[in-house]
Parts: structure tokens; C-alpha cells; sequence
């Protein structure tokens, strides 16, 4: 079998996943719908709720019964979203969208990137993970621009639902080209003597004890993402930010798609830095740049701030592909789904925490300030690792 096909098969499937121009009026349309704030936080909830219970028990599943298996079932999932919501028109729709967009993430975490692995590993080109990654992720951020772009002059024109009917056929296609994925051979865990069979304890128990045993590898992970909690931040909320230093809504379009392009250099350049750098040394770097940046955008809120915003962005690409190659290198085939799953819960918990003093100070004072508090976060994270760092390297 020729397995080097489900990487090209996996660029169609990213690009097709990401070129949803319905994301540039979601809220608008959901709106249009009856759908109040209150009702879109409730559902943001329920999202947040089904991922995190999903998180794991769909990463043992993968490395269990098979990654394409999970990510076909993703796939489906977000087909069907799209096809829902062009008929929600009451709260509890828009909630079984959300549950189902849940369970499409949980189950797409760890299967896609350790069915890449595998895939690479057949043919003895694992090494050239982190450069596939970037150039995935670079095709991601390409396909939300187009998809961003295209749009919004859709809708002024045609009306908000030909883009979620578009939306719709972009996720078929995607689908399409998940169906036809090989999945690559695997290692499975040895089958228990007494009971003939695997549960999902066993692989619990091995993804513990593979961070356990690997408390560098923790460590390199928890900062790193403690660097995407605090940037998925700045993502949500940069638009305030430019309202309160007093730029105009016409400049949000061409922010947006600065922020997106910004993105895809790190990305691409992740492999080669590898080549030179270690993982460590990369994770302090972009530790100190993103402090930097954060800090720099609460003090000089304008111009400054907004370039040191982008320079944020810019650095915050090399993350994803060197920590999840950093992981798979060191993980093991049969339970590598299951670790990213780990990770990911790793990202989430750290989300949350940061949420919560991001969202206080931010409300009681200004977004500048919730931005000068995860500045400090980022610090202290690379005040730490610093530390840490030193001394593994003495």
C-alpha cells in the first residue's frame, strides 16, 4: 500500500476544513436565529463541557479500534453540523450542533497527527513530521483567510445561508478525502493473560505512565501550552483591544488576515530551526518574545502595540509543530493518540486557569490590562522553565 497518499489526501482534508466562510457571520446568523448572548454562552458551555469529558476516552478509542476510524467519524460530524444549522431556528438545535462540534473535536484530537506519524514512520520519514505539521497548519491559516475574504462578500450579497450551504459542501469534500485515508500499521497494547482483552484502564494507566516516566517532556509541554492558552486568548479578544485604542472596525479585515498570514512563517520554518536549536531552547525563546510582546501592547497601546501584537502571532506559529513532534518522537505507536489527548487536556487546563484572571481584570479594568496580565503569566511561565532549563543544562 502506498501510505505517502495520506499525506496529500491529509492537505485537501485541512484546507477543506478550514475554508468555511460561514465562520466570518457566525454570530450574525446565529443571531438572525434568536439566538441571544446568553443563550450563545450556554452553548459555549456545553462545547467546552463535551470536549474536555471526550478528550481522552476518544484518543484511547483511536489507538484502540484506529485513527482514521476516529477521524471519519470527526469528519461526519462536522458535515452534519453545517447541514443542522441551516434549519436551527431554536435554542436546543443550535446546543445539538454545539454537543456534535464537541464530539467532532474530541474525536479529531490526537487521531490526525498520530495517523500522520505512523504513516510517516512506514516509510522511515518520521523526521519530517514537523515540517509537515507547519505546512498543514500554513494550508489551515490559507483556507481561513480565503474562506474569511469570500465570506463576507457573500453574505452582503447572497444572504448568510449560501455561505453555511458552502460551508457544508467544503466539509463534504473533506469528508470524502477521510473516507479514502489508510490507516498506517500500529502497535497495540499486549492483551491481558486473564481477560483476553485491552481496556481502556490499560491505556489510561500507559499514558500516565509515559509522562511519568518523561518529566522533561512534561515539563517542555506545560509551557508550551501555556503559550497557546494565553495567545487562544489574544485571539478571542483582539478586536477590544483595537476598539479601546480607537481604530476603526474597517481595519479589523485586513488585522484578521495579517494575524492569519503572520502564523504561517513559524509554522514553516519549525522544521528547520529543530535542525539547530533544541526544543527547550525554542520554548524559552518564543516564552520570551510572547512576554514581550504582551507586555509591550499593554504599554504602548497604538501602532507599537498592534506590530507587537502580530510579532506575538509570528512567534506563537513555531509552537504546535515542534512540541507535537517533540512528542511524537518520544511517544510510543501504541498509545500516541492517547498522549496528544493528554496534552491537549494539559492546554485546556491551563486555558481555563488563565481564563479566569484574564477575564476578571479584563472586565473590572480594560482588555489592555488582561492583556498586561497574561504578559506577566508568560513571564513567570519563562521565568520558570528558564530556571528549570538551566539546571537540566548544567
Amino acid at each position: 500500500m502506498d501510505f505517502n497518499k495520506n499525506v496529500h489526501k491529509l492537505y485537501f482534508i485541512v484546507f477543506f476544513r478550514s475554508l468555511i466562510p460561514a465562520y466570518v457571520i457566525e454570530r450574525l446568523f446565529w443571531q438572525e436565529r434568536g439566538m441571544t448572548v446568553l443563550m450563545v454562552v450556554f452553548c459555549e458551555i456545553i462545547y467546552a463541557v463535551t470536549i474536555v469529558g471526550l478528550e481522552i476516552p476518544t484518543g484511547i478509542l483511536a489507538d484502540k479500534f484506529g485513527r482514521k476510524a476516529m477521524l471519519v467519524i470527526g469528519s461526519f460530524l462536522s458535515m452534519l453540523e453545517f447541514i443542522i444549522l441551516l434549519f436551527a431556528f431554536n435554542f436546543w438545535t443550535f446546543a445539538l450542533v454545539v454537543f456534535l462540534a464537541g464530539i467532532s473535536s474530541a474525536c479529531r484530537s490526537g487521531s490526525l497527527n498520530a495517523l500522520l506519524y505512523d504513516t510517516l514512520k512506514v516509510t522511515n520519514e518520521q523526521e519530517s513530521f514537523e515540517k509537515i505539521v507547519g505546512s498543514l497548519n500554513s494550508l489551515d491559516f490559507f483556507g481561513a483567510i480565503l474562506a474569511a475574504l469570500s465570506g463576507s462578500a457573500l453574505a452582503k450579497y447572497y444572504g448568510f445561508e449560501l455561505n453555511y450551504i458552502l460551508s457544508a459542501a467544503s466539509m463534504l469534500i473533506a469528508f470524502g478525502m477521510t473516507v479514502v485515508l489508510r490507516e498506517p500499521p500500529s502497535k497495540k497494547l499486549l492483551v491481558d493473560k486473564q481477560t483476553k482483552t485491552v481496556g481502556w484502564r490499560e491505556y489510561f494507566v500507559s499514558a500516565i505512565a509515559f509522562f511519568k516516566n518523561k518529566p522533561r517532556l512534561l515539563v517542555v509541554i506545560t509551557h508550551a501550552m501555556a503559550i497557546s492558552a494565553c495567545v487562544k486568548y489574544l485571539d478571542e479578544f483582539w478586536q477590544l483591544y483595537l476598539d479601546e485604542i480607537g481604530f476603526s472596525v474597517i481595519f479589523f479585515g485586513l488585522f484578521s488576515a495579517l494575524i492569519s498570514l503572520a502564523r504561517i512563517p513559524g509554522n514553516l520554518i519549525a522544521a528547520y530551526l529543530k535542525n539547530y536549536f533544541r526544543t527547550e531552547t525554542i520554548i524559552l525563546y518564543v516564552l520570551g518574545v510572547t512576554a514581550c510582546g504582551f507586555i509591550f501592547s499593554a504599554m504602548f497601546p497604538g501602532w507599537l502595540g498592534v506590530a507587537m501584537l502580530i510579532f506575538v502571532f509570528l512567534a506563537s506559529g513555531v509552537v504546535e509543530p515542534i512540541v507535537s513532534g517533540y512528542l511524537h518522537h518520544s511517544g510510543s505507536s501504541e498509545i500516541r493518540a492517547t498522549i496528544e489527548s493528554f496534552q491537549s487536556l494539559i492546554e485546556r487546563g491551563i486555558t481555563f486557569i488563565v481564563g479566569i484572571g484574564f477575564g476578571l481584570i479584563s472586565s473590572n479594568i480594560s482588555v489592555i490590562a488582561g492583556f498586561s496580565f497574561l504578559g506577566a503569566v508568560t513571564f513567570i511561565f519563562f521565568l520558570l522553565f528558564f530556571k528549570k532549563y538551566r539546571g537540566k543544562s548544567s
